[in-house]
């Protein structure tokens, strides 16, 4: 039993993860869903899962930052239905400012993109990504990948320890969306 400041936790084999799963199917179950927090922090759990997962005919879908090296992306990717990669803006300086690297993420979505349906989410937080600009060479960029990549735009809100931000205008949101439509055929605007 955990102590009040503890969170207790619990172990699932992937053999039991996908036998649940599988008991799922009755209901409309189609297969698994890794996401929360970062899941390829715990890639072999979910590259175990995941192609246990693929060899019982159940779909496998990663939402990710997109941090991840070539090697072991290439070796999970034959396993994987779709991804969500989360672009997080377009600029080294925002990337340094958050603690990732912006080229890992692109050759994420380069090499995803070749083998699975891809899915694109930016949120949009004020003063440091929205500008018109930045989401332009993005939507540039992205396709030049491949134009019918969706592309989720989606709205901030002051959480946590990003307190100091306003939530983003909707406007920004439907006016970014709009710049990115001239370069993207599937472009969606998210939390408005």
């Amino acid at each position: 039993m955990a102590s009040e400041n503890e969170i207790e936790t619990k172990f699932v084999p992937p053999e039991i993860l996908i036998e649940k799963a599988l008991e799922l199917t009755p209901q409309g179950n189609i297969g698994i869903a890794y996401t929360y927090n970062e899941p390829l922090v715990g890639y072999e759990y979910v590259y175990d899962c995941s192609k246990l997962a693929k060899q019982n005919n159940l779909k496998n879908v990663i939402v990710t930052n997109g941090t991840i090296c070539e090697k072991p992306l290439t070796k999970l990717l034959p396993f994987i239905d779709a991804m969500n990669i989360d672009l997080k803006g377009f600029t080294e300086r925002f990337y340094e400012m958050i603690g990732g690297d912006l080229e890992t993420v692109k050759q994420t979505i380069k090499l995803a993109s070749n083998v699975c349906h891809v899915e694109i989410t930016t949120l949009i937080v004020p003063g440091e990504n929205d500008g018109e600009a930045e989401i332009v060479e993005l939507s540039e960029w992205l396709a030049s990948v491949n134009p019918e990549i969706p592309l989720h735009i989606t709205r901030f809100f002051p959480r946590w320890k990003m307190t100091d931000k306003d939530a983003t205008p909707v406007k920004t949101i439907y006016n970014l969306a709009h710049s990115a439509r001239k370069h993207l055929q599937y472009v969606y605007e998210g939390n408005c």
